[in-house]
C-alpha cells in the first residue's frame, strides 16, 4: 500500500541489515558511561591546571619580590655598615648606637625575608610537582580523549545520513502532491474559461441592446441642454445691462463725493499739523526739563499704536463671533433641511437594476459621450454620484440581488421618463446571470477598477479650512486593528469600531470594501452617516465566519471627501505558545543527605492544547506521534485555487549532548500511528537530581503546569543535570532547562569567604555583615577572632555566639582605617597598591579546623589639592572681568564630589558654578573669574568643600579700578561675515564723569589712590597687528559727560603668504609641462624662480588673484577672537606739543572683545579662474564691450540676490540681473561697457545676499577714434582729362590711436538718399545762394565719375592706410564734383573730402573770363558727334572778358584794366594725330567803348611742342 507516494513496506532481510549496521554504529551504554566519566575527569584536570598555573605564577611573583626585598636590606646593611664605621672613627656614640640599632633590625628582617624565601621555594617546588603529576595524567587520558572525539564523529555523521534520507523521502512525497494538484488546477481552469467566453458574449449583447435604448434619449436631452444655453443668455445680457446702469450710477456717486472727499483730506491736513505742533512743544518742554524727548514721544507713540492693535483685535474679534455664529445657524439650517428630506422621501419607482445602470453608465464613458463632471455641476448631473453610491453599494453587500437603493431616492433622472414605472428596460435572466462568477470577469474588474478611478478623482478633494490644508487620515479608527484572535471555523464573529472625523469641517465617509481574498469570510455593516462634523464618529460592524483554518490579512476601505483610507484586519488560528519561567534551577549548597525541592512552570499563552512530557537531555523517550491526514474541501472559488497546505511531516530537529538521539523512522499514512522506541539509560544523577510525580499530560489553552524539581545530593560535589520537555503538536519546539547544586559535608560555613569593602577612605566606618551557616543538627557555639594587626582598624561583633541547628548567623564587621594602617598592618597591606587582605578566623567548638574569611579593601586617601595655593589677580576694571585657571587634583582613588560654598559676589567659578564630581587621581582645571564692583584692594579666600566635609582653601587678591571712561559694548560678535566682504559695528566710548565729589557717585580712582581728575580724556585703540579689524577713530578725546561714536568694521582676508604660495605651486606646475615640452627641466626651473619674484612683488597680477579666488572656494571658516585694549590718559590730544604722546595709565585701560567668525564665500565668480575683476580692456567712445561672468552659488541653501546700483550716467551697464540664485548653480552676468569719452573708468557692482555680499571691479578704457587725412583743407582736385579718360589720384588716412579701426568710404553719388533729393527742384532753376548740392555733374552712361578704392577695411594703430581716387568722366564738362565721407565703425564720421574735376574733349583749352553758362546742367540731352565728323562740327567757343577801367582821381594816371586768360593743356595717352608743325593762331575782336566806340582785332598765336 502506498500513502503520499512514500512506499511503506520493506523487505525483512533488510530491516534486519539496517539494524545491524545500527549497532555497529551506536556505541553500547556501558562505553557511553565512561565515556562521560572520562570526560568529567580530563575537565577536572583541566580545571587543577589552570589553578596550580595560576598559583605557579603568584608564587613566582612573590619570590622575586622576596629577592628584591632581600637584595635591598643588604644593601642597607652595607651603608650602615659604612656608617658606623664613620661614626666610632669620628667618636660619635650615638650615632654609633642608633645605626648599630638599625643593623641589628635589619639583621632581624634579613632572617624573615630568608625564612619566607625558603618557604615560598618548597611552596613552588611542590606546586611543580603537582604540576607534572598533572601534565602525567592528561598524557594517560590524551589516547581515550582522542578515540572518544573519533566515536563522537561518528555518531554525528550517522545522525546526517540519516537525516538526508529521511529528506529525500519527504521531497519525493512532496513533488507528487504538486503534480496531482497541478493537474487539478489545470482542469477546473479550463472549465472557468469555457464560463468566461460564453458570459462575455451575453454581455456584448446587452451591451448593444442598452446603446440603442440609450440613444434614443439622447437627443431628448440634447434638446433641452440647448433651451437652457439660450435661458442663460438670455440672463447673461439682462445682467450686463444691470451692471452698466450700476457702473454709471457709481460715476455720478463719485463725482458726487469728491468734494466731501476734499473737505477730508483738508481737516486731516489740519488735525495731522495740530499733532505735529502738539508733539513739537512736548519735545521742547521735554527738553527744557532736561529729559529724554525721543525717548519720551518713543514711549508714547508706542502705547498709542498698542492701543490702536487693541482696537483692531476687538473689532476681528466680534466680526468672528459673528461669523462663528452665522456659520453654527447656517449648519443648524442644513441639518433641519436634510432632516426634513429624510423624512419625507419622495417614492422612486420602477428603477432599473444595479447592474443594468452600471453597464449602461460604462458605456457612455467608453465611448466617450459622456463629459468628465466637475464638481460644481455633480447636483445637474446626478448621474455620477447615483453610479458612485451604487457601486459603493454593490461592494459592500457583494450580491447585485440583494442591493438596496434607498440613498437613491432623492436623485432624479437626467433623461425624462427613464425611472416610470412604464419602462422596462432589459434583465439578464437568471439563470444566465447565476452562471457568472461572484466577482465578475476580467473584462469586468478591469472597467469597474478604471470607472472608480476616475469616480474617485472627481469625488475626492482638497480641504482647505482657514488657510490650512489638510493632510493626513482623515478618519480615525477606535480600535486601531480588527483582530479576530483564535477562531473556530463555522463560528460567528463580529467586532464593532468607531470612525472619528479627524479633518477640520464636515466630511463623509462611505465604504469601499475589503480585499478579494477577504470577501467570502468579512461582512461590512455600515450605514452611512451623511455630513459629519470634524470630532463625530459613526459605528462599523465587521461579521467574520470563518471557513478555512488559515491565519488571513486584510484592509477594510472607506472613501471620505478628501481621500480614501483603510482599516488593517487581522484573524489569527488558534496556536500553541509554550514557554518554560527559567532556563536554569541553581539549588546551592546543601549537605549530603539533605533533600530540597523546586517548582518550574511550563505556560501556555496560545489557544490550543497540547501533550507534554519532562525527561532528560540524555535519555531515550517513548512518545506516540499520530496524526491523520488533513482533508481538503473541494468548494473553493476561482480565488481560493492556490491556496492548498502542504501535508508533510516533518520531524523536529532535537538538540541533544553526548552520544544521545539516535533517529527514528517516521511512516505517513492516513489513520496510522507512528511509534518510536528508544531504551532509557541509566545515570547517576537520577539519583541526585529527579522530577516529580507529574512529568507528562495534557496541557490546555491559557493554562500552566508546574512540575517539582527535587534535588538529594549523595556525593560531595557539584552537580548538573539538563532537561527537556517535549510535545506532541510537532510546531512547538523542544524546551531545555538546567539543573545544578552543590553538596557539601561541612557543618559550619561560610557563603561568602571574601568579604569584599571595595574602596574606603581613611576615618571612615565601614560595615557589612557575614552570614554563618551550619548543617549540624545540634547548636554551636562561635567565636570569631581579628588578627592582632588590625585589631585598632577592624571589629567583629559580637566576638562570641551561638549558631542554632540548621540555621544561619550574622555577624557585624566594622572597618575604620586610619592613618596608621600601613604601619600596623605590616604584611597585609601593599604600600604601592594600597591593597588590604586580611584573614578572619572562625573558632567552632569541638571543631578543629577553624573556618575562615578574607576581608578585602583598598584604602585610599580623601585629600584634594588646589594648585596655586594662592592667586594674583593684579589690576582690573569693573567694566571686565579677569580669568585665572585653578588646578584641582585628587589624590584619592574614589571619585569625591566638591563645591565651592561662600563665594563672594565678586567671584564666579566655572564650569558648573564651582561644583562638580572629580574622578580618580584626575586632574580638573577650574576657571576663577574675578570681577570687581567698585575701587578698591581686595583680599579674601576661596573655600573648597569635598563630600565628606573637608575644607581646602585657596587665598586671593586684587586690586579693583575704576576707569574714567567706559565703553557701551564690551564684547561685539560679529555676524559669520564671507571672505573680502564687510561687517561693521557701532559702539559708544562715554566720559561719565563730571564731578570729584565720591559722595555723590563713584568717582574714577585705580585702588584706594586718589581720584582721576574731572576734564576732557584721550583714548587710543591698540589694534593687533596683521589684524582684519578697522576701528574708526582709533584715538580721540571725549569731554565730560559727552560719549564718542566708535565704528568697528571686520573684514576678512585670506594671508598674502598663503595666497602668493598657492600661486606658485599653480605657475609652478605649468612650467614644469611647458619645459618638459620645450626646454627642458634647466629652463623649466629658472622660469619657476622668475615667476616667484614676480608673485612676491606684484600682488594685483591674474596669477594672483587666481589663486585668491582657488583658496577663497575651499575655504573651511575660521574663527579668531581678538582683545584690543584701548588706553585711556587725561588731556585732549590737540593740546599735545608735537608728537609727545599723552602720559597713558597701564591700569587704566578697558578692553573691547571681537568675535570674528570668518566664513566661505555663498557666491564665487566661476569664469576667468575666479577673478573678480572684470578688465574690458581699451573701448572705442560710442562703441561698447560685452563681458559675461559666471557666478556660483556654492551654499546649501537658495539665495535671493540684489545688485548695487551702477552710475546711471557710467559706461557699466548689467544688463540681465537675476533675483534668485539656487544652491548648486550657475548663473551667467552680461556686463556692458559704453564709453562716452576718452577716460579711464572703473566701478564696483556688489551682489548682495543674505550671507554675504560679492564686488565685482568693473574696469575699462574709452580711446576716442583719431584719424589725419594727407588732403589739405578736405578738397582734392582732380584738374583736367579728357573725355572718356580717367586720372588717379592718392591720399593716405592715419590711424593715431591706440586701436584698431574699422572704416568705409562713401560716396554722396551713391548715397540711396539722393534718389529723393532728385525729387525735388532741380539745382539750375534756384538761385546761386539756395543751391546746396555737393554733387555735380554725372556721367550719362550712369557710371560713377570718381571711384576711391578700398572701400572699407581696419587700420591698425599707427598704422596708415593709401586711398586712391579715379577721375572717369564721358562728356566734357566744368562742373564734375562729389563728396567722399570716411565713416569709422560703420556709425562715426570721420572726414568729408570734396572731389572736383573737369573735362575738355581736345588736349588744349583756355580758362578765364567771365562764366556765360551755369554750374549745373541741364536736363536737356546734348547731341553727340561722330569722332570723324566732330571738327566739322565743332564752333566758334565765345569767351566773354570784361574789362572795367575806373578812375578816381583825375589827376593820377589809373592803372589798366587787366584780365587773365590762361591756356592749358592735358596729358593724354591718346597718339596725337601727325600734323604740320606750325604755329596757331586765333583772332578775335576786341570792342572798346568810350566816347566813340572801337573794334580791334586781336591774334593770338600759340606753338604747343610735345615733349620727346
Amino acid at each position: 500500500a502506498r500513502s503520499g507516494g512514500v512506499p511503506s513496506t520493506f523487505s525483512p532481510q533488510r530491516k534486519q541489515s539496517t539494524d545491524a549496521d545500527k549497532s555497529k554504529k551506536r556505541p553500547a551504554v556501558p562505553d557511553r558511561l565512561k565515556a562521560c566519566h572520562l570526560r568529567k575527569t580530563w575537565s577536572h584536570l583541566e580545571k587543577l591546571r589552570e589553578e596550580k598555573e595560576l598559583f605557579i605564577q603568584k608564587t613566582r611573583g612573590e619570590l622575586r619580590a622576596c629577592h628584591q626585598r632581600i637584595d635591598s636590606i643588604t644593601k642597607q646593611q652595607a651603608s650602615v655598615a659604612a656608617e658606623v664605621a664613620a661614626g666610632k672613627e669620628a667618636n660619635n656614640t650615638a650615632a654609633v648606637g642608633r645605626l648599630q640599632a638599625v643593623s641589628r633590625r635589619l639583621c632581624m628582617e634579613l632572617d624573615n625575608e630568608r625564612d619566607m624565601q625558603s618557604k615560598i621555594t618548597a611552596l613552588l617546588q611542590k606546586s611543580e610537582n603537582t604540576m607534572w603529576h598533572l601534565a602525567i595524567q592528561e598524557g594517560q587520558l590524551e589516547d581515550v580523549r582522542k578515540s572518544a572525539q573519533e566515536e563522537e564523529v561518528t555518531s554525528r555523521k550517522y545522525l546526517r545520513e540519516q537525516v538526508a534520507k529521511q529528506l529525500h523521502k519527504e521531497e519525493e512525497a512532496s513533488e507528487k502532491i504538486k503534480r496531482n494538484r497541478l493537474l487539478r488546477v489545470s482542469r477546473k481552469s479550463m472549465c472557468l474559461q469555457k464560463d468566461h467566453v460564453l458570459r462575455h458574449q451575453k454581455l456584448v449583447e446587452d451591451a448593444q441592446k442598452n446603446h440603442r435604448i440609450a440613444v434614443k434619449f439622447l437627443k431628448a436631452s440634447l434638446r433641452r441642454i440647448r433651451e437652457q444655453e439660450k435661458e442663460e443668455e438670455m440672463k447673461s445680457r439682462e445682467h450686463m445691462k444691470r451692471r452698466m446702469d450700476a457702473v454709471l450710477a457709481l460715476k455720478n456717486s463719485i463725482t458726487a463725493n469728491r468734494e466731501t472727499l476734499r473737505k477730508f483730506q483738508a481737516w486731516s491736513q489740519a488735525k495731522a499739523d495740530l499733532a505735529e505742533q502738539k508733539a513739537q512743544a512736548e519735545k521742547e518742554m521735554i527738553l527744557a526739563q532736561g529729559g529724554d524727548a525721543f525717548k519720551q514721544l518713543f514711549h508714547q507713540r508706542r502705547c498709542e499704536e498698542l492701543e490702536a492693535q487693541n482696537r483692531t483685535f476687538k473689532e476681528e474679534q466680534k466680526l468672528r463671533k459673528q461669523e462663528i455664529i452665522n456659520q453654527i445657524l447656517k449648519e443648524e439650517a442644513e441639518e433641519e433641511k436634510r432632516k426634513k428630506k429624510q423624512s419625507s422621501p419622495a417614492p422612486a419607482m420602477g428603477q432599473a437594476p444595479l447592474r443594468e445602470k452600471t453597464w449602461s453608465y460604462i458605456t457612455d464613458i467608453c465611448e466617450g459621450r459622456d463629459a468628465v463632471l466637475q464638481d460644481g455641476d455633480r447636483a445637474e448631473h446626478p448621474k455620477a454620484s447615483q453610479f458612485l453610491e451604487a457601486i459603493s453599494s454593490e461592494s459592500i453587500q457583494g450580491d447585485l440581488r440583494n442591493v438596496s437603493w434607498e440613498d437613491d431616492t432623492l436623485a432624479e433622472p437626467e433623461i425624462p421618463g427613464l425611472w416610470k414605472e412604464d419602462y422596462k428596460p432589459y434583465q439578464v435572466p437568471k439563470e444566465e446571470a447565476d452562471r457568472k462568477p461572484v466577482d465578475g470577469t476580467k473584462m469586468d474588474k478591469d472597467i469597474l477598477a478604471r470607472t472608480m478611478e476616475q469616480l474617485r478623482s472627481r469625488v475626492t478633494h482638497k480641504q482647505v479650512v482657514s488657510g490650512h490644508e489638510f493632510k493626513g487620515r482623515p478618519f480615525n479608527s477606535k480600535p486601531k486593528l480588527i483582530h479576530f484572535k483564535d477562531f473556530d471555523i463555522g463560528k460567528v464573529y463580529k467586532k464593532k469600531i468607531t470612525l472619528i472625523n479627524a479633518t477640520y469641517t464636515i466630511n463623509y465617509c462611505k465604504l469601499v470594501g475589503v480585499e478579494e481574498h477577504l470577501r467570502d469570510f468579512i461582512h461590512i455593516d455600515f450605514d452611512p452617516p451623511g455630513p459629519m462634523s470634524a470630532g463625530m464618529s459613526c459605528e462599523v460592524l465587521v461579521t467574520f465566519k470563518p471557513m478555512i483554518n488559515k491565519d488571513l490579512e486584510g484592509n477594510v476601505s472607506f472613501l471620505a471627501q478628501t481621500g480614501g483610507f483603510s482599516v488593517p484586519l487581522k484573524c489569527s488560528t488558534k496556536k500553541c505558545t509554550l514557554s518554560l519561567d527559567k532556563e536554569l534551577i541553581d539549588f546551592g549548597s546543601y549537605v549530603v543527605g539533605e533533600t530540597t525541592s523546586r517548582i518550574i512552570t511550563l505556560t501556555n499563552i496560545g489557544g490550543l492544547g497540547t501533550r507534554f512530557k519532562f525527561v532528560r537531555a540524555s535519555e531515550s523517550y517513548e512518545m506516540d506521534l499520530s496524526q491523520s491526514v488533513m482533508k481538503i474541501s473541494s468548494l473553493f472559488t476561482y480565488e481560493d485555487k492556490g491556496s492548498y497546505e502542504k501535508i508533510i511531516i516533518s520531524p523536529s530537529e532535537q538538540q541533544m549532548e553526548g552520544n544521545e538521539s539516535s533517529p527514528f523512522d517516521m511512516q505517513k499514512s492516513e489513520g496510522v500511528t507512528v511509534t518510536t522506541v528508544m531504551t532509557i539509560p541509566p545515570s547517576e544523577e537520577q539519583m541526585e537530581i529527579s522530577l516529580g510525580e507529574v512529568t507528562e499530560g495534557e496541557i490546555g489553552p491559557f493554562s500552566s503546569i508546574k512540575v517539582p524539581v527535587i534535588f538529594t545530593p549523595v556525593t560531595p560535589g557539584t552537580i548538573h543535570s539538563m532537561f527537556k520537555v517535549m510535545f506532541k503538536n510537532q510546531q512547538c519546539p523542544t524546551l531545555y532547562f538546567r539543573v545544578m547544586g552543590v553538596a557539601m559535608d561541612v557543618p559550619v560555613w561560610v557563603p561568602k569567604p571574601n568579604v569584599d569593602l571595595k574602596i574606603c577612605m581613611y576615618d571612615r566606618l565601614y560595615q557589612d555583615s557575614v552570614l554563618v551557616h551550619t548543617r549540624s543538627k545540634a547548636a554551636l557555639r562561635l567565636k570569631f577572632e581579628v588578627c592582632k594587626e588590625l585589631r585598632e582598624h577592624v571589629e567583629l561583633l559580637p566576638e562570641t555566639g551561638y549558631i542554632q541547628a540548621q540555621s544561619s548567623y550574622a555577624v557585624q564587621l566594622k572597618f575604620l582605617p586610619r592613618h596608621s594602617l600601613p604601619e600596623d598592618a605590616g604584611k597585609y597591606f601593599d604600600k604601592e597598591s594600597r591593597v588590604l587582605e586580611a584573614p578572619m578566623t572562625i573558632q567552632v567548638a569541638d571543631q578543629i579546623k577553624p573556618v575562615g574569611f578574607t576581608l578585602h579593601a583598598v584604602v585610599t586617601t580623601s585629600d584634594l589639592q588646589l594648585s596655586p595655593s594662592a592667586v594674583d589677580f593684579g589690576y582690573c576694571t569693573i567694566y571686565e572681568a579677569i580669568r585665572t585657571q585653578v588646578s584641582l587634583y585628587n589624590h584619592s582613588l574614589l571619585p569625591q564630589g566638591f563645591g565651592f560654598v561662600g563665594l563672594p559676589k565678586f567671584v564666579d567659578i566655572q564650569p558648573n558654578d564651582g561644583f562638580g564630581t572629580i574622578l580618580p587621581l584626575e586632574t580638573l582645571q577650574l576657571d576663577v573669574i574675578f570681577q570687581p564692583t567698585k575701587a578698591k584692594e581686595y583680599s579674601f579666600e576661596l573655600i573648597c568643600k569635598s563630600e565628606i566635609n573637608r575644607s581646602f582653601k585657596l587665598a586671593c587678591r586684587a586690586v579693583g579700578i575704576h576707569p574714567p571712561l567706559e565703553l557701551s559694548h564690551y564684547q561685539v560678535k560679529f555676524a559669520a561675515t564671507s571672505l573680502y566682504d564687510t561687517s561693521v559695528a557701532t559702539l559708544y566710548i562715554i566720559n561719565s564723569h563730571v564731578s570729584i565729589n565720591s559722595l555723590i557717585h563713584s568717582v574714577p580712582r585705580i585702588g584706594s589712590e586718589d581720584a582721576f581728575p574731572v576734564g576732557p580724556t584721550s583714548f587710543e585703540f591698540l589694534l593687533p597687528p596683521d589684524a582684519p579689524i578697522t576701528i574708526s577713530p582709533s584715538v580721540g578725546t571725549v569731554s565730560p559727560g559727552k560719549r564718542c561714536l566708535i565704528q568697528v568694521a571686520f573684514r576678512p582676508v585670506l594671508p598674502s603668504e598663503l595666497i602668493r604660495q598657492e600661486a606658485f605651486q599653480a605657475l609652478n606646475k605649468q612650467v614644469e609641462v611647458k619645459s618638459v615640452r620645450e626646454c627642458g627641466r634647466a629652463l623649466g626651473l629658472l622660469a619657476s624662480v622668475q615667476c616667484e619674484c614676480i608673485l612676491l612683488h606684484h600682488s594685483s597680477s591674474d596669477e594672483y588673484q587666481a589663486a585668491q579666488a582657488t583658496l577663497a572656494r575651499s575655504f573651511q571658516g575660521k574663527f579668531d577672537k581678538f582683545v584690543v585694549p584701548c588706553v585711556v590718559a587725561h588731556g585732549d590730544t590737540k593740546d599735545r606739543k608735537g608728537t609727545e604722546p599723552l602720559s597713558f595709565s597701564p591700569h587704566n585701560t578697558l578692553y573691547l572683545e571681537l568675535w570674528c567668525p570668518a566664513v566661505a564665500p555663498s557666491i564665487v565668480v566661476t569664469s576667468n579662474k575666479g577673478i573678480t575683476t572684470t578688465n574690458f580692456g581699451d573701448i572705442a567712445v560710442g562703441h561698447h564691450g560685452i563681458r559675461k561672468v559666471s557666478i556660483q552659488n556654492i551654499s546649501s541653501e537658495d539665495l535671493a540676490v540684489e545688485f548695487s546700483v551702477l552710475n546711471p550716467n557710467g559706461p557699466f551697464i548689467l544688463l540681465n540681473p537675476i533675483s534668485k540664485l539656487p544652491a548648486g548653480e550657475t548663473q551667467i552676468l552680461t556686463l556692458s561697457f559704453s564709453p562716452h569719452e576718452s577716460v579711464l573708468a572703473q566701478e564696483t557692482l556688489d551682489i548682495i545676499t543674505k550671507r554675504g555680499t560679492l564686488s565685482l571691479t568693473l574696469t575699462g578704457t574709452g580711446v576716442a577714434s583719431m584719424i589725419t587725412c594727407s588732403i589739405e583743407g578736405d578738397v582734392l582736385d582732380m584738374g583736367y582729362v579728357i573725355a572718356r579718360e580717367s586720372v588717379s589720384s592718392s591720399f593716405k588716412l592715419q590711424n593715431c590711436s591706440a586701436l584698431p579701426i574699422k572704416f568705409s568710404l562713401q560716396l554722396d553719388s551713391l548715397s540711396p538718399s539722393r534718389s529723393k533729393g532728385q525729387q525735388q527742384l532741380p539745382q539750375f532753376l534756384t538761385s546761386p545762394a539756395q543751391r546746396t548740392e555737393v554733387v555735380g555733374t554725372q556721367n550719362h552712361s550712369g557710371q560713377s565719375v570718381f571711384s576711391v578704392i578700398p572701400v572699407k577695411g581696419i587700420m591698425d594703430p599707427g598704422k596708415a592706410q593709401d586711398f586712391t581716387v579715379t577721375f572717369s568722366p564721358d562728356h566734357e564738362s566744368l562742373y564734375f564734383s562729389d563728396r567722399l565721407q570716411v565713416m569709422l565703425f560703420e556709425k562715426k564720421l570721420s572726414h568729408q573730402i570734396l572731389l572736383k574735376g573737369a573735362a575738355r574733349e581736345h588736349m588744349m583749352f583756355v580758362e578765364g573770363g567771365d562764366p556765360l553758362d551755369v554750374p549745373v546742367e541741364s536736363l536737356t540731352v546734348i547731341p553727340t558727334y561722330d569722332p570723324e565728323h566732330r571738327e566739322e562740327a565743332e564752333e566758334l567757343k565765345p569767351i566773354l572778358v570784361t574789362l572795367d577801367y575806373i578812375q578816381l582821381d583825375t589827376d593820377t594816371p589809373a592803372p589798366p584794366a587787366t584780365r587773365e586768360l590762361q591756356v592749358g593743356c592735358i596729358r593724354t595717352t591718346q597718339l596725337s594725330p601727325k600734323k604740320p608743325d606750325h604755329p596757331l593762331m586765333v583772332s578775335a575782336l576786341l570792342h572798346l567803348k568810350g566816347d566813340v566806340k572801337e573794334t580791334y582785332k586781336v591774334l593770338f598765336v600759340a606753338q604747343v611742342v610735345t615733349g620727346p
